[in-house]
């Protein structure tokens, strides 16, 4: 786990060293990514330079180094990521005559390379990567992403034409010629959904590579994108997560519960041991859910000693699972470590935000995810977490109350109904008629998905400038051609909700303290069995991730397994009305609205005085303007 950077000139009239000080510049940008070694390569001749941060895992030594050389010379690498099955791919590279100097997956990555090339490379690993790849013989660099997204990979392209790439915004930003221009279609979709997904960035001039995508860029295509045409037409999916829901649904699995539930056993065991493989410290984040109680159980299971865990809770008792945490952990014997915050310690947070997450970012589930990040990392390296559990299992109850409307509007001419029904705007997330109309006005379950997931209805009325962008949950493409209704809304929360939300969260806080966090569930092994068992092994009875339970009923008394799901917040409303309170107002000052430029001032203040005139639900409206007024704030 690392942080990765680098710039190519289309004018390759840098030096060495000019290329090695702006390659050093934009690693120390991210170095706390990787605060265990730095290292810069430079290809002059072609004006690239590669930057590296390492965060140290697998392979301590000095052959883990990176950038990293094939042995042949023709490739050089910066790798943020784990390979898993890294063993299995370099007994097979053995056989073929590869030789290694030490044991890190980074070097197998470039054998494979040299062996399989880019793309095949990518469909036998099994992992979590974002890298940056130069082959010189081709003078061609790819940029890689995972398939699940849970590696970023920002780039684009700077005033004088060089392409800047890196894990983070603030790599990028290291250059002196990036224009830093919001893009306000982004910054709508922030206040839509809390969050920027892929391809978009807050930055006009800056990408966000897609998850399961590869970009091949040689010198025209570096030349292209220099002069503004769009780059993600030279981007294509190596591995297309639709295509392969669409064909295990079609597949389907053959066997009973009983059989599922061995066979989700024996994947998860499987990508659980592989993800327990460390040189450092390693535990698990335990919230007490099923998800992550399972994860843990499985770790200790697999374990010879008490496998360290981790939880947190708030004094208010809504966002409270620790004691839940706290029962699973005495069952299974971890070595447990709970943090209970009286608020003071998150809210000493909010104004480090800006430069943790690097990118405006609004799920207000980041302060108690960075604090455990915090707990964790004082004791150990690498946690294992049980994030993607909900989008595979059908965990959220949102997912019921959108098929319950979905089911009655079909039953309604819903043409003639949006047209009557109109859109109440922003009330429509106060309840009541106004959310009853806005229901109405939704004409497929697309519609009514955005219902579920939006908070600002309709951003770019409040957002200057701003144009709607479209998502996995506009595009009638991003649909699923088979399936339920069910599939489908967890389809699309599996392409942008899970990588651009919870993994980007768990992404950033973790990095932001140097921990590394994996994710078993998103195996892809695990991913495609999930993806073919029928709906009634995930949802039965009133049961949400029916399987799963079942599974950890191995594991955990039932007790522990069938509870109420409370989610993983923080009281943001109560903050922003008492502490938070002076530092909200002069975020959202009106003059500072005004001369920014960004926002319609009479709009948000509006919002403002109704929340602190009682108004219960309009701090989900404003905690996206507050984390964009304050990363504005850290930049200038």
């Amino acid at each position: 786990m690392c942080g990765i950077a680098g710039a190519w000139s289309p004018h390759p009239d840098m030096g060495v060293t000019e290329l090695d000080a702006l390659g050093r510049r934009m690693g120390d940008a991210i170095a706390h990514r990787g605060p265990d070694d730095h290292g810069t390569w430079v290809d002059a001749a072609a004006g690239l330079v590669l930057s590296h941060r390492r965060l140290s895992i697998v392979d301590l030594s000095p052959e883990g180094h990176q950038p990293m050389a094939s042995a042949d010379g023709r490739w050089v690498i910066a790798f943020n990521g784990e390979i898993y099955n890294h063993r299995v791919l370099r007994a097979e590279l053995q056989a073929l005559g590869h030789a290694f100097r030490g044991h890190s997956d980074t070097e197998v990555l470039l054998a494979a390379i040299v062996q399989w090339g880019v793309q095949a490379t990518l469909e036998r690993g099994n992992g979590m990567l974002a890298f940056a790849a130069w082959d010189r013989h081709e003078r061609t660099l790819w940029l890689a992403r995972d398939r699940v997204g849970k590696k970023p990979l920002y780039y684009g392209w700077a005033t004088d034409g060089t392409l800047l790439f890196g894990s983070e915004l603030s790599a990028l930003r290291a250059h002196p010629s990036l224009r830093t221009e919001v893009n306000p279609d982004a910054l709508a979709l922030l206040l839509r959904l809390d969050y920027i997904p892929a391809p978009y960035s807050i930055l006009r001039d800056v990408h966000k590579l897609p998850a399961g995508h590869l970009l091949r860029l040689d010198a025209d295509a570096l030349a292209a994108g220099n002069r503004g045409h769009d780059p993600q037409h030279a981007a294509h999916a190596w591995w297309n997560a639709q295509q392969h829901q669409e064909a295990a649904i079609a597949r389907g699995f053959d066997g009973d519960e009983d059989a599922a539930t061995e066979a989700l056993d024996a994947l998860l065991r499987d990508a659980v041991s592989l993800r327990m493989e460390a040189d450092v410290p390693l535990g698990a984040f335990l919230s007490g859910g099923t998800d992550s109680s399972l994860v843990t159980a499985l770790m200790q299971a697999q374990s010879s000693r008490a496998v360290r865990s981790f939880s947190i809770g708030f004094d208010n008792a809504v966002h409270d699972e620790s004691a839940y945490a706290a029962a699973v952990a005495r069952h299974l014997g971890t070595d447990h470590t709970e943090l209970h915050a009286d608020g003071r310690a998150a809210l000493d947070l909010v104004p480090d935000m800006a430069r943790m997450f690097d990118e405006p970012f609004a799920d207000s589930s980041q302060l108690p995810t960075a604090l455990l990040c915090r707990l964790a990392r004082q004791h150990v390296t690498v946690a294992l977490s049980g994030d993607g559990g909900d989008e595979l299992f059908f965990g959220y109850g949102r997912y019921n109350r959108a098929l319950r409307n979905e089911a009655r509007l079909s039953r309604l001419p819903r043409q003639l109904l949006a047209r009557m029904a109109g859109n109440p705007g922003e009330k429509s997330r106060l309840g009541g008629l106004a959310a009853l109309r806005a229901e109405l006005s939704a004409i497929n379950l697309q519609g009514i998905a955005q219902q579920r997931v939006s908070r600002w209805r309709q951003p770019e009325r409040v957002v200057h400038g701003a144009q709607r962008a479209i998502t996995a949950y506009d595009d009638p493409r991003a649909m699923l051609r088979n399936g339920s209704n069910a599939d489908r809304l967890m389809a699309m929360d599996f392409a942008c909700y899970l990588p651009e939300d919870i993994l980007t969260k768990v992404d950033r806080a973790s990095m932001a303290v140097a921990l590394e966090a994996r994710a078993p569930l998103l195996d892809s092994r695990v991913v495609e069995l999930a993806w073919s068992l029928p709906m009634s092994m995930k949802y039965r009875d009133g049961e949400l991730k029916y399987l799963p339970k079942k599974l950890l009923q191995r594991y955990l008394p039932s007790e522990l397994v069938y509870r109420p799901k409370s989610g993983f917040g923080a009281p943001v409303g109560d903050w922003l009305r008492g502490p938070l309170r002076d530092w909200a107002e002069a975020q959202l000052d009106e003059r500072r609205l005004r001369e920014e430029g960004h926002f319609d001032p009479a709009c948000i203040r509006a919002i403002w005085r109704d929340f602190l005139g009682g108004q219960r639900k309009w701090h989900t409206h404003l905690w996206g303007v507050l984390m964009f007024q304050a990363w504005k704030e850290h930049w200038r």
